[in-house]
């Protein structure tokens, strides 16, 4: 054998050209941020957004200009079935193989349990759980009808991956999102089958918990030196870019995206 032969590697590098993702709730800030560096790498993109036409307007501009990739916007709630449809049709229009889904859709749940009525926590449990399953679902069904592998991460949260004080509304529905998905990976895989795994992104300066950054909530991680800083949107993005590259090897897995802080943060003196 020749020596060489052993740094022969092959990283499959340009795997996302010629297919489209769907991304629900890509026009926020996480997403934002997942869109142009899935663009940056060949995919085409069906970017879903919940009420903010303008801003996602303004990305689909941006991503076009910059990176000069297919781009379709879809509104709606995907816990409505109407608005699933209307995503993954769009998703068809495409000329490229449609092939994943990055569900970053949510709400953060910010009244307290204590307080919470029936419908808060209903629509939590919409927003966080139902909708996301649902859309996968949808979108699974169409993959698996034609025998095409394919790749689904969901968006789950660090309160999901540990405790945190008050977060029983978000955490709760974020929970049950990660338990199944790993049922999902398992029901989904096989030689043409479809990888599932979540994304636990921690405190980052986009997204949901930017307001509590802003607010100081998190200083003390910081100054305490619990965690190095703040996550920043592109952290995020690279761990997505990574789960649905084609020839990734993972599945039912969860990887959080927050800096070690789930692993340090009762080192903290405020706890």
């Amino acid at each position: 054998m020749n020596p060489k032969d052993d740094f022969n590697f092959n990283f499959n590098e340009g795997g996302l050209a010629g297919r489209t993702l769907l991304l629900a709730g890509g026009s926020g800030g996480l997403g934002a941020a997942t869109a142009a560096l899935l663009a940056r790498d060949g995919a085409s993109l069906v970017i879903g957004y919940h009420r903010n036409r303008e801003r996602a307007e303004a990305l689909r501009a941006h991503l076009v200009e910059r990176y000069g990739t297919p781009v379709e916007l879809l509104g709606g709630d995907i816990f409505d079935g109407d608005t699933r449809t209307r995503f993954i049709t769009a998703a068809e229009r495409l000329p490229a193989e449609v092939y994943g889904l990055v569900c970053l859709a949510g709400d953060p749940a910010r009244t307290k349990f204590e307080s919470a009525c029936e419908s808060d926590l209903e629509d939590s449990l919409r927003r966080n759980y139902l909708g996301p399953i649902l859309l996968a679902r949808d979108f699974a069904a169409v993959l698996r009808k034609r025998r095409v592998a394919g790749a689904v991460v969901f968006f789950s949260t660090m309160q999901a991956v540990d405790c945190f004080s008050s977060s029983v509304n978000y955490a709760g529905p974020k929970s049950a999102l990660i338990h199944a998905a790993r049922i999902l990976a398992k029901d989904w895989g096989g030689p043409e089958g479809i990888r599932v795994n979540v994304v636990a992104p921690g405190v980052n300066r986009a997204g949901m918990a930017l307001a509590s950054i802003e607010s100081g909530k998190y200083d003390r991680f910081v100054e305490q030196g619990i965690v190095p800083r703040f996550g920043r949107a592109e952290d995020v993005a690279r761990v997505v870019r990574l789960l649905v590259e084609p020839d990734n090897y993972l599945t039912g897995q969860v990887i959080t995206v927050d800096g070690g802080l789930t692993l340090r943060k009762d080192q903290s003196a405020g706890g």
